[in-house]
C-alpha cells in the first residue's frame, strides 16, 4: 500500500533475460503485487522469473508476440479486474530508477492527477546521456504529440515510465489501444478525450547498462508520425464534434485548406519562375495571402485548444 492506495507494478517483458531479474529486485515493499507479462520472449525471460521467490509476481504469458501495448494492455486488464488504485508501468531492461517512483506516485496517490508519466528531458544532463539520434526524434515526436494529444504541458512523450489510477484503467478501452511503439502516444490521446489529468514528472535517464533497444529510430519515426494524424483526426471528432462541439475544429479545417492552397501557389509560382524567368507580382501576393491565413487559422486553433485543456495540467 501507497498512502491508502494499493499498487501494482506491470511489467511488459520481451527478450530481458539480461536485466529483469535486477528488476524484480529492485521493486520497493510497499508495492502490492508485480504482474510481468512475457510476450512470447525466445530467451531465458520465463525462465528467471519463474525463479524467483517473490510471492508477489504473477507471471502472465502470452501465446504469440502482440507488441509492447499489447503486453501493457494485458497488464492493465489484470489491474482494472482485480481493483488496484495504482497501476505503475514500468519495462523490464532496467532504464526506469525506482527513486523516482514515489515523485510519479504522488500526484496519483494524492488526488492531483488521475495519469502521472516520467520525463527524461527535463534533465539538463538529458542530451549527454540519451543517444542523439534518440533524443532528436523524441523531442520531435513530443511536438507531435502535444498537437495530437491536446496536453500542451507534455514532453518526452516517449517515455514508458507511468502511473494510472483506478477511474482511467476502467475507462480506456485497452484493447483499442496502439499495440506497438506507439503505445504512449496513442493512450495520452485517449486520455485526453476522456478530460483525465495528467502530470508530467522529471525522471533520470538510464542508458548503456546492457539494455537492448528493438527500436528501429528512422522507421518508428514515420509509424508513430502516421499514428499521431490518425489520432488527432480520432481526437477532434470524439472531443470537439460528437462529445462536445468547439468551433476549433474549422479553424484547424481552414488552416489545413489554405496551407493545401499555398502548397499547390507556391509550386506554381516556381514553375513561372522557371519556365518565363520571372514571377507575376499578383501570383506572389496570393501566395503570401494564404500561406498567412494558414498560419493563422492553424495558431488560433493551437490557442483554443491548449485554453480548453489547460485544466488537465496537473
Amino acid at each position: 500500500m501507497y498512502k491508502n492506495n494499493s499498487v501494482v507494478v506491470v511489467i511488459p517483458a520481451y527478450n530481458e533475460e539480461k536485466l529483469i531479474g535486477k528488476v524484480m529486485q529492485s521493486i520497493p515493499d510497499y508495492v502490492d503485487q508485480i504482474i510481468i507479462i512475457d510476450d512470447k520472449s525466445t530467451d531465458r525471460t520465463i525462465d528467471i522469473v519463474e525463479a524467483s521467490t517473490n510471492d508477489k509476481i504473477i507471471l502472465l504469458k502470452h501465446r504469440k508476440n502482440q507488441g509492447c501495448g499489447g503486453a501493457l494492455a494485458t497488464g492493465y486488464k489484470w489491474a482494472r479486474d482485480n481493483e488496484f488504485d495504482l497501476a505503475v508501468r514500468m519495462d523490464g531492461d532496467g532504464q526506469m530508477d525506482v527513486d523516482d517512483l514515489i515523485a510519479l506516485l504522488d500526484p496519483v496517490a494524492e488526488g492531483r492527477a488521475d495519469y502521472s508519466k516520467g520525463n527524461r528531458l527535463f534533465t539538463g544532463k538529458a542530451f549527454k546521456k540519451i543517444p542523439k539520434l534518440r533524443y532528436l526524434g523524441n523531442g520531435f515526436l513530443s511536438f507531435l504529440t502535444k498537437i495530437a494529444s491536446g496536453y500542451w504541458h507534455i514532453a518526452d512523450s516517449q517515455s514508458g515510465y507511468t502511473v494510472i489510477n483506478k477511474k482511467a484503467l476502467q475507462t480506456i478501452d485497452w484493447d483499442n489501444m496502439y499495440k506497438r511503439y506507439g503505445q504512449p502516444n496513442d493512450i495520452l490521446v485517449r486520455l485526453n478525450v476522456e478530460n483525465f489529468r495528467v502530470s508530467d514528472v522529471p525522471v533520470k535517464p538510464i542508458y548503456n547498462i546492457g539494455e537492448k533497444s528493438g527500436i528501429k529510430i528512422k522507421k518508428v519515426i514515420f509509424t508513430i508520425s502516421w499514428l499521431l494524424v490518425r489520432m488527432f483526426l480520432w481526437r477532434m471528432k470524439e472531443k470537439y464534434i460528437i462529445r462536445d462541439f468547439h468551433p476549433l475544429v474549422f479553424f484547424y479545417f481552414l488552416g489545413l485548406l489554405f496551407g493545401i492552397i499555398t502548397s499547390c501557389l507556391f509550386v506554381r509560382i516556381f514553375a513561372l519562375w522557371y519556365l518565363t524567368g520571372h514571377i507575376p507580382p499578383i501570383n506572389a501576393l496570393a501566395a503570401m495571402f494564404s500561406f498567412m491565413s494558414a498560419s493563422q487559422f492553424a495558431l488560433f486553433a493551437m490557442w483554443f485548444d491548449m485554453e480548453t485543456n489547460k485544466n488537465l495540467k496537473a
